[in-house]
């Protein structure tokens, strides 16, 4: 996979700043995780999508790591330098915790202090809105980026759309299924390039399951959850994400953000993301 290396170590290459990355042990094997941002301010621990790696947060972190220590978690299984464990395949909602406890464990071991903002995209925030249903005290906020799966299912168009691509992924079906979502937009080369690579990586199913349930969530004392949502998104309806958002969790700040899709939105939205973490 040398070249997926090759690729990964461009686009980390293109962030802001230092990057310190590490590999953190947890009981389904080792995550990387890459950090960047002043050692001493408070922790922002981010999710991607699937698929995405954490490379995707690097115009994020231009913003964000000027006030937080972010650290930008590549997903086991999926495409990326975390290394699954022989045996030990994440295969439910209970194992993801399991495994975000030991990575927030590990970060913890390394210096961070305070409470964790915890923020995904897509994927990444569907882990997140259930590791925040069951373990809000170990939080302080939680950031969802257009989660899908969290307050709204997926269109069946979409679906149909990102079969080919799940199926038997190319860069040619990647790419063109990333320009018909996003609706063309200008997404980072470095970034492509990757994802480029990424078609041929040896990734493993993705766990899946039922939405989170929120009700203890939207009951925690102190806990501050902002949802943002990609009003151009083909793969949910925003205003109905929106409005369930609000429904379920009263005291959220959810906000739709104009004129961008919901695979370019940490790319292309990464101003107004960091401008609200």
């Amino acid at each position: 996979m040398s070249s997926f290396r090759a690729a990964y170590d461009e686009a980390l290459g293109q962030w802001p700043g230092p990057v310190e990355a590490v590999d953190l042990p947890t009981p389904y094997g080792t995550t990387r995780v890459n950090s960047c941002g002043p050692a001493g301010a408070p922790p922002l621990v981010l999710l991607p999508g699937g698929g995405a790696t954490s490379a995707v947060w690097g115009a994020v972190a231009a913003g964000a790591a000027r006030t937080y220590r972010m650290h930008a978690v590549d997903l086991v299984g999926d495409p990326g330098l975390s290394v699954p464990e022989p045996g030990r395949a994440i295969r439910s909602v209970p194992d993801l915790v399991g495994w975000l406890d030991a990575v927030l464990d590990g970060l913890g071991g390394l210096g961070a202090r305070g409470p964790v903002t915890l923020g995904g995209h897509s994927y990444g925030a569907w882990i997140a809105a259930h590791y925040a249903a069951g373990r809000a005290a170990r939080l302080g906020r939680l950031v969802l980026i257009d989660p899908t799966q969290v307050f709204a299912g997926l269109r069946p168009g979409y679906v149909l759309r990102a079969l080919p691509v799940l199926v038997r992924p190319t860069p040619e079906r990647m790419r063109a299924f990333l320009g018909w979502e996003t609706r063309g937009a200008a997404l980072a080369p470095a970034w492509l390039r990757l994802q480029d690579a990424s078609a041929r990586f040896p990734a493993v199913r993705p766990v899946t399951g039922p939405r989170p349930d929120l009700t203890a969530l939207a009951a925690a004392p102190g806990m501050r959850v902002d949802v943002l949502v990609a009003e151009r998104a083909r793969c949910h309806d925003a205003g109905r994400v929106a409005r369930a958002a609000g429904a379920a969790l009263p005291g959220a700040r959810v906000e739709v953000l104009p004129g961008v899709a919901h695979h370019a939105l940490p790319l292309t939205a990464a101003g107004p993301i960091a401008h609200r973490l």
